[in-house]
């Protein structure tokens, strides 16, 4: 479908408009983004308009070098990773190039397989990541799905390969770089060394932590004259998550009450979720003077049977905890996580609105006050799954944006939430 004279009329006033904008918005030495922007000329965007609707995708005008549809490479097919092949498939602007997983029983089935497409995609499986790798051809992107919870320094090693390869990365597997600012040095350098050498860029990110606590409530935020305190809160049953050692040992439930969950060992919380925080006041122009952890743990009152199994008696079924965000001597910014493994336990602790499986929320206290609650389910109705499909969405999403943007590490206040350009493709 081309570009007719009444679209290239408003695509060259827009064009115009923006400039002004740009140039009276960046006075003297522009930064990497406007003078690229200020370099692509008018013809450039018209042409990159024509070459995007052609492949029923939005333009991008800060990089004639990005050509649609790009290339993505899946790396991992768990739950994240199922998640980011469908969303991968449903963009007009991507294109599925490879998949690379590590159980050999998975190596050779069709991605649509995999992901539950309900049809074939003709990519296969490999465990071969290199090979994977060279079907980008030095450029197009990665979604990095692979678990980094308990090998975050492979995962990283991973990213840089790819980052220095010329491939963008999006992923969710580093917790300590969803806040790349504040990220440990010796984690943060080798990758922007990759950034430089690739001239390519990495967004870290997830649900909670991720757009639950750092996009979603800093948009909320700006509904309100008065904030007094921020709070964001994961509410979730545990038992139908797709990942029992994370839910028994990670998380502690079905362990004695003396146990002590990884998830909530002295710092963890901080290590994770920290970072949100400090999102949180830099989009509300506040300082952290600290962090503060609370943490609250149920027992089972009876023996309850799961997808996972069985969790007895006794054992933990709940888990409660806080990051505290302090500012001025208060609790102004606060991350609170409530995991059952059934919802009869702990009745006295916050549920989801309707009572389900699971419920992400934004509570702004102040005036007026505001409450947010998203619910979204996926893989025959499961919330976990529906949860871990919005956070794919956001990382896949954001490809085309990251293509365009100067090479670097990006946070979820830097990469902007674009609508989804899917039903351009159904009706195109």
């Amino acid at each position: 479908m081309g570009t007719n004279c009444s679209s290239r009329a408003r695509i060259s006033a827009v064009w115009d408009q923006t400039a002004d904008v740009f140039e009276s918005a960046a006075p003297g030495s522009p930064t990497p983004q406007t003078q690229k922007f200020q370099d692509f000329s008018k013809k450039d965007a018209l042409s990159h308009y024509r070459n995007a609707s052609r492949a029923h995708s939005l333009p991008s005008m800060a990089d004639e070098n990005t050509f649609y549809p790009i290339p993505v490479l899946v790396w991992g097919t768990g739950n994240m990773g199922r998640a980011s092949i469908r969303a991968v498939v449903a963009n007009p602007g991507l294109e599925l190039a490879a998949v690379v997983v590590s159980d050999e029983a998975k190596a050779g089935r069709d991605a649509g397989d995999l992901a539950d497409l309900g049809r074939t995609t003709g990519v296969l499986a490999t465990r071969d990541a290199d090979a994977a790798l060279a079907t980008l051809k030095g450029g197009g992107a990665v979604a990095y799905t692979a678990s980094g919870e308990l090998r975050p320094e492979e995962a990283a090693v991973d990213i840089a390969r790819a980052l220095a390869g010329g491939a963008v990365v999006v992923s969710p597997s580093v917790y300590a770089l969803y806040d790349p600012r504040n990220a440990p040095a010796e984690l943060r350098e080798p990758l922007e060394k990759a950034c430089a050498e690739g001239g390519s860029a990495l967004f870290m990110s997830g649900i909670d932590p991720g757009w639950g606590n750092d996009l979603l409530p800093a948009l909320v935020s700006g509904l309100a004259s008065e904030v007094d305190q921020v709070r964001c809160q994961e509410i979730f049953d545990y038992s139908t998550y797709d990942a029992e050692d994370s839910v028994r040992y990670i998380v502690g439930m079905g362990q004695p009450m003396d146990y002590e969950p990884m998830m909530v060992a002295p710092g963890i919380p901080s290590m994770v979720w920290g970072g949100q925080v400090q999102l949180i006041a830099r989009a509300l122009g506040v300082e952290v003077d600290e962090l503060r952890e609370t943490v609250d743990r149920q027992a089972l009152d009876a023996t309850v049977t799961t997808a996972l199994g069985d969790f007895e008696a006794g054992t933990q079924g709940a888990l409660r905890f806080e990051v505290q965000g302090i500012v001025d001597g208060e609790p102004r910014i606060v991350i609170e996580h409530v995991t059952r493994i059934t919802n009869a336990c702990a009745l006295d602790w916050p549920l989801p609105p309707d009572g389900g499986d699971g419920a992400h929320r934004v509570i702004i206290e102040g005036r007026p006050r505001i409450e947010i609650n998203v619910e979204a389910t996926d893989e025959g109705g499961n919330r976990a799954a529906g949860g871990n499909a919005t956070a794919a969405n956001r990382l896949v999403n954001a490809i085309p944006w990251l293509r365009t943007a100067a090479p670097g590490l990006y946070d979820g206040l830097d990469v902007p939430l674009l609508p989804s350009t899917y039903l351009s493709k159904q009706v195109g």
